[in-house]
């Protein structure tokens, strides 16, 4: 019988080994550009964007799951908004629709305490859980993403580690020219002192960054781990993106996947992409419904009163729930209505207490809410059916954020 022995097999012209043997035990480490869930970033196509489209508001507000942080800027205004890609967009063609745009309304002041950023948060469990063996030096994740700039200079990315003592990993980028879309891929190997816990808490932060007063940066290696320090998150900054007027920092197609190999993009269709971002914040807009939001619900001693809403996934933690508008409380027995206080889940004096309801314990996909105390404007009555449902108005919303 022939065989062939060899160590890897690589393409003509090919940087990189398609498939790599272990020459102990005879197994293999294919690279394949389709396997599905190998990116750790969840829209990283920029496709769901729940809360709004543009905003000039901080943290959370459009493309879902990319937080815009910004501060000491100056008195221009930075508006964060979805963008959508066309056809003469390099990234079109590798079948990206959407980007996400940071936009200058002018040129900003150089303050020491100035910062802009975006970044991801990932849960330390995934983390831990991806098949990167993050302690050794040996084993790899590899980020790729598309980015434009107005105007071009030397940016930075940092990945950190969260749990144990704190790490970052620090690389530099730029831009082939102004307005020009470039893809940046970076293999970032593991290291002794990087750790993630086993929990749905936050482990690795992916941040790009725009711009970094002095008092965020200073003496940072780059293209290596080193302990995390908030007063030298990188190296010094230029001020020529910031200065420049009318700036604009866009980005799509964020990719992280274990492995020295940046492979083809994972696109997912919408519904998984919602499904994903839904695990950290829902949206409900009532006037899109028509009253048509129903929680059922039943008393068990007049006072006491429960209630229960199937949330359409599994989300992270208990959330903050915020009400926009109003919601009314209905006996059924006795025909009754109260409308709720506005902006607030608070009915006829009372404020529920509100808890996931799902396993495992800290996470599920129901929500309950518990009103305990008397209504005002509506009879105690014992075992009886109730329901509440959000009030359609104009602009009102229900949402729930169990962001990291």
């Amino acid at each position: 019988m022939s065989e062939i022995k060899v160590n890897s097999i690589k393409g003509v012209g090919a940087s990189a080994a398609a498939i790599t043997v272990n020459n102990s035990d005879g197994t293999c480490t294919a690279n394949l550009s389709n396997r599905q869930g190998k990116n750790l970033i969840i829209n990283g196509g920029m496709t769901i964007a729940q809360r709004s489209l543009s905003s000039t508001g901080n943290l959370y507000q459009t493309v879902d799951r990319f937080r815009t942080s910004r501060g000491n800027i100056g008195s221009i205004t930075l508006t964060q908004s979805q963008q959508q890609l066309t056809s003469s967009d390099t990234p079109y063609s590798s079948g990206f629709r959407y980007f996400h745009r940071l936009a200058l309304s002018g040129a900003g002041t150089v303050n020491a305490n100035g910062y802009i950023g975006i970044s991801q948060r990932l849960e330390a469990q995934d983390v831990a859980q991806s098949g990167w063996d993050y302690t050794s030096s040996s084993s790899n994740i590899t980020l790729q993403f598309w980015f434009r700039c107005s105007t071009n200079q030397t940016f930075y990315v940092a990945v950190r580690s969260k749990d144990g003592t704190s790490q970052s990993y620090v690389f530099s980028f730029t831009a082939s020219g102004n307005n020009t879309w470039t893809k940046i891929t970076k293999t970032i190997p593991g290291a002794a002192n990087v750790q993630f816990d086993l929990n749905n808490e936050l482990g690795l932060q992916l941040d790009f960054t725009p711009w970094y007063g002095t008092d965020y940066t200073g003496s940072k290696a780059i293209n290596q781990w080193s302990a995390y320090s908030g007063s030298a998150e990188y190296p010094d900054y230029a001020s020529t993106w910031l200065t420049a007027g009318a700036s604009t920092f866009d980005i799509t197609g964020v990719q992280l996947e274990v492995g020295s190999v940046a492979t083809d993009f994972e696109h997912r269709s919408f519904g998984q992409e919602l499904a994903l971002c839904q695990r950290y914040y829902i949206e409900y807009d009532a006037d899109l419904f028509q009253d048509t939001i129903v929680f059922s619900g039943l008393s068990r001693a007049g006072t006491a009163k429960f209630f229960t809403f199937q949330l359409p996934a599994n989300m992270r933690t208990d959330p903050t729930i915020t009400r926009t508008g109003n919601i009314r409380m209905v006996n059924l027995d006795d025909k009754q209505q109260v409308d709720g206080t506005s902006n607030s889940l608070t009915i006829g004096g009372v404020t529920p207490t509100t808890e996931l309801i799902g396993t495992p314990t800290g996470s599920g996909d129901k929500i309950s809410f518990y009103y305990n105390g008397s209504i005002s404007g509506m009879n105690d009555t014992g075992n009886c059916g109730y329901m509440m449902m959000l009030v359609s108005e104009s602009g009102s919303q229900l949402s729930f954020d169990a962001e990291l």
